[in-house]
């Protein structure tokens, strides 16, 4: 009788899991292991693929991103935090009392994420509180931030990069000026914007004019404002100190500030307020003594927020991309450009003035 061979253990029976019919993987409900499993390839291979490794063969890379987008799958930022032992979280610190402020560099700083693997977190602080420092380094610690956007007013505080660069976070700081080497900055040329509000208004024939600021301790306060009144004195024009009102980039404030400049005697013919929110509260107290803008009165505003073109009469502003500034910032946080330039020339936007209907000649 002839011996029957013993099975070898290479062969599969119709119930072995190699044969076995693979489990329908639903739309939005796909892991890393289904991505592999399906994709005919290692774990870490679709790891290097979400990661843009470029040890990935083009081929293999466009078979796992169709997978990926067939399936609905989309890496979980804080998950591969852990498994690469760093966040895929940039973080955006303000201190600003402008909404819409926030919400467009919010929008910038979103384009440019989008599709990189990176998420954005938000920390709003007080900047006026002395432990908001300590809560800063810890928000970017527990979070394991990959980097960290700071927008005026916490951009211009020295001490609070000095402390992210002591716990090795990076950092872009968003200012009037170069405060840090090019490599952390975005620049804004607030004074050279504050000078073009101020040569346009007397360019009109405004000669008493007033003029509503930040909250001191703003450095944007200090180069709008101060590039107003240098832009005024190049054109033979002093401004009385009597005629500069201190606001807090508030709606409110603009309307305080207003009431206070139009009682002044001569009441002046135009009013340059260093943000959209405060010369909104021109218009109010405008409205509340009877006069008409442009017609009575001229004003200018700041940043060219979607509140300047809906406004009625539309106003004339200083268009300053805010947007892009945030754009800008992330895009340098994701950047593998060596640090170690530090003669490069800092990343720059230019504010341009936006005639609209809110301002005229004087009358007479």
């Amino acid at each position: 009788m002839t011996a029957i061979p013993p099975r070898s253990r290479r062969t599969r029976t119709a119930s072995s899991p190699a044969t076995a019919p693979e489990e329908a993987v639903l739309p939005g409900k796909a892991t890393i292991n289904d991505i592999a499993r399906l994709s005919g390839v290692s774990k870490k291979t679709v790891s290097r693929v979400i990661n843009h490794s470029p040890l990935v063969h083009p081929e293999t890379r466009e078979k796992v991103l169709a997978l990926m987008k067939q399936l609905g799958y989309t890496p979980d930022p804080q998950a591969r935090g852990l498994a690469f032992r760093r966040s895929f979280l940039i973080g955006l610190v303000y201190d600003n009392p402008t909404a819409q402020f926030i919400v467009n560099m919010q929008y910038g700083a979103l384009d440019a994420l989008r599709d990189s693997g990176y998420e954005l977190v938000v920390h709003p602080c007080d900047s006026s509180k002395e432990d908001y420092i300590d809560g800063v380094r810890r928000f970017a610690q527990q979070q394991k931030l990959h980097g960290v956007i700071l927008i005026p007013r916490v951009s211009e505080d020295e001490q609070l990069a000095a402390a992210l660069r002591e716990i090795g976070v990076r950092y872009v700081r968003i200012a009037s000026i170069p405060l840090d080497e090019a490599r952390h900055m975005v620049v804004t040329h607030d004074r050279q914007a504050g000078m073009e509000a101020a040569n346009y208004l007397e360019s009109l024939g405004h000669r008493t004019v007033g003029l509503i600021t930040g909250p001191r301790r703003y450095r944007s306060t200090i180069e709008r404002g101060g590039g107003f009144l240098a832009g005024l004195d190049a054109r033979g024009i002093e401004l009385s100190p009597d005629y500069i009102y201190e606001g807090g980039y508030t709606f409110d404030s603009g309307v305080a500030g207003a009431e206070y400049l139009l009682a002044k005697s001569p009441r002046p013919t135009a009013i340059f307020a260093c943000n959209d929110e405060m010369a909104a509260g021109v218009y109010k107290a405008a409205m509340r003594r009877g006069l008409s803008i442009p017609g009575d009165l001229s004003v200018v505003g700041y940043d060219d927020s979607p509140l300047a073109s809906q406004l009625w009469p539309a106003m004339t502003t200083i268009h300053s991309p805010i947007r892009d500034l945030g754009r800008m910032a992330a895009q340098m946080l994701l950047s593998d450009e060596p640090a170690s330039d530090v003669a490069a020339p800092h990343r720059t936007v230019t504010p341009r003035l936006v005639v609209r209907d809110s301002s005229q000649r004087p009358k007479g």
